[in-house]
C-alpha cells in the first residue's frame, strides 16, 4: 500500500531500497523555494542503521 510522506506516522514500517525500516520520527517543514512542504522523516532499519529521509509531502512511500 502506499501512501504520500505526509501521511507517515511514527510506528509505520516503509520499505525503501528493499529494507524494511521503522519511521521513528516525522516532521514538516514549511513551504520553501519550489513551493512545496518537505517532510523528514527518520526511520530505523532492522541492524539499528538510521536513515533520515527529505521528501516532498506527496512523494509516494510503500508502506508495509
Amino acid at each position: 500500500m502506499k501512501k504520500t510522506a505526509k501521511e507517515i506516522k511514527r510506528g509505520n514500517k516503509i520499505k525503501l531500497a528493499g529494507k524494511v525500516l521503522t519511521v521513528e520520527e516525522t516532521e514538516i517543514s514549511d513551504i520553501g523555494k519550489q513551493g512545496t512542504k518537505k517532510c523528514r522523516i527518520v526511520a530505523k532499519s532492522e541492524t539499528g542503521e538510521k536513515i533520515v529521509l527529505i521528501r516532498p509531502e506527496d512523494y509516494p512511500l510503500e508502506v508495509v
